[in-house]
């Protein structure tokens, strides 16, 4: 995920570090030693990755902003753990969070999902001998404990602060290399963003769940057929080039461009079955479904950034025998040579899928879905339909009011109840001379019961109750039968 570092350059960073044999050095030049590490880690291996720089003391400045929105952040917060004095401290906005306002709330939790890393010019003693790591401890507890504290272990200097940005790397930034096979065909690759473990039920299964990193493809299927699945997450795969002594072709740190670029050339003209899958899956508009451990499978298909650009990605499936219900079981899926007859048609003009069920499932029924305002539309135009030909539609009337009535209660749509009776008393008053008297008073009968279950506090409000014709005596009384 996209990466937040922000550095603390208030007064206290400048404090001295005494380094044996060496020029003096300030905290802030260990935190920028251990910021150039990460960073030429990044340059190496996330290639990919977007990072911003902000710098805050009193103040902040954004130094390197984002080129794209993001909804997920990794956020690192480089500082030496000194809280602060006064109004405006670390120490008085942590004591405060839960009184301030909307306008000026505390920054934590982000309202985005995050992970928090603090990275102390500091060493545990120095920490411990203040409430300064307590209240560290509640920055990560604030962000809903997702994120951990590094502090540097044994004295000051350049080479422990290496080692504390090292344990950062080797946890959040250390990139996924896996094996792409199918058959005796591999490929070497990269995916990007690396895979974050999964947890299938905290209370069940709490035990996350990681990718393999033999991704081995167990079949081809066409893309109407896949359809657009849910998925947990998307990842680009990238080839890995390496030359003949294993060593990655084109990933080190160059000292020019031209070195660079001539490894890139190098890389380009070496052949990677990765490649090759990426090319056959975009031309023959196929997914490759792929094993990413017991039960647990994703696929990996072409996708476009634009008319010329297109990448591998591979996206994970909830684990589980039955992902996609509508392909049925995963081990039970086959070579199309393996059945009778060919399950697309000898022209290739249909497919087996989606699985019918075996069993007729009893609640299988007709249900009202509002998804667009046309269907709402729909729904209420029939009834006004039915309205206009009463007596002969009385029945049909009322089932289509009732089936309204039950979706409006059941969505808390009481609004449209109302909107309802006013277009039946309209409808009413609309009446052409020549028009049967039991209209009349069936729309108004219709328009009352509705206004009673608009208000969402009557008997005639509940969900189970339906609205019965009126039974009319032309000779002088109507009565309602219950």
């Amino acid at each position: 995920m996209p990466t937040v570092v922000v550095m603390d350059v208030s007064l206290s960073m400048t404090r001295p570090v005494s380094i044996e044999g060496s020029e003096e050095y300030q905290r802030k030049h260990l935190a920028a030693h251990g910021l150039t590490m990460l960073f030429e880690h990044m340059a190496t291996n996330y290639k990919l990755e977007f990072t911003a720089l902000v710098v805050f003391s009193s103040l902040w400045e954004l130094m390197v902003p984002f080129t794209r929105d993001y909804n997920t952040l990794q956020v690192v917060l480089v500082t030496d753990g000194c809280l602060g004095i006064g109004r405006g401290s670390l120490r008085h906005s942590l004591a405060t969070h839960n009184q301030r306002s909307e306008s000026n709330r505390f920054p934590l939790p982000f309202p985005f999902p995050s992970k928090l890393y603090i990275m102390c010019m500091a060493n545990l003693e120095e920490l411990q001998s203040t409430d300064s790591l307590e209240c560290l401890e509640r920055l990560i507890d604030l962000n809903n404990g997702e994120g951990q504290i590094f502090t540097i272990d044994g004295p000051l200097c350049l080479k422990n602060v290496q080692s504390m940005f090292g344990k950062l790397i080797d946890l959040a930034y250390t990139p996924f290399h896996a094996v792409l096979k199918c058959g005796h065909l591999t490929a070497d690759v990269q995916v990007f963003p690396r895979p974050e473990p999964f947890v299938v039920d905290e209370e069940i299964d709490p035990i996350p769940k990681v990718i393999n990193t033999d991704l081995e493809i167990v079949g081809f299927i066409d893309i109407a057929d896949i359809s657009s699945p849910p998925v947990l997450s998307r990842h680009l795969v990238l080839p890995i080039a390496l030359n003949k002594e294993g060593d990655e072709v084109g990933t080190g740190i160059t000292d020019d461009n031209e070195d660079e670029n001539s490894a890139n050339q190098i890389a380009g003209k070496i052949p990677n079955f990765c490649v090759l899958l990426h090319g056959s899956l975009k031309v023959e508009g196929m997914v490759a479904i792929v094993q990413l451990g017991p039960e647990w499978h994703g696929m990996l298909y072409s996708q476009a950034d634009s008319k010329k650009k297109s990448n591998l990605m591979m996206s994970l499936f909830e684990p589980g025998p039955e992902p996609l219900p509508w392909l049925g079981k995963m081990a039970q899926l086959g070579p199309i040579s393996d059945a009778k007859e060919n399950p697309y048609g000898e022209d290739d003009n249909k497919s087996p899928f989606p699985l019918q069920p075996k069993n007729k499932r009893s609640y299988a029924q007709n249900v009202t879905v509002w998804i667009k305002p046309s269907g709402l539309q729909t729904d209420v135009q029939k009834i006004l339909r039915n309205a206009r030909k009463l007596p002969e539609k009385t029945q049909t009337f009322y089932k289509e009011l009732n089936r309204l009535r039950k979706a409006a209660l059941a969505f808390g749509f009481l609004d449209l109840l109302k909107g309802v009776a006013d277009m039946l008393e309209r409808e009413c008053t609309l009446l052409p001379d020549t028009a049967h008297p039991d209209a009349a008073f069936q729309l108004t009968h219709a328009a009352q019961q509705l206004q009673l279950a608009s208000t969402g506090t009557s008997e005639y409000a509940a969900y189970d109750h339906n609205i019965t014709p009126l039974h009319t005596d032309f000779s002088g009384s109507s009565t309602e039968r219950m």
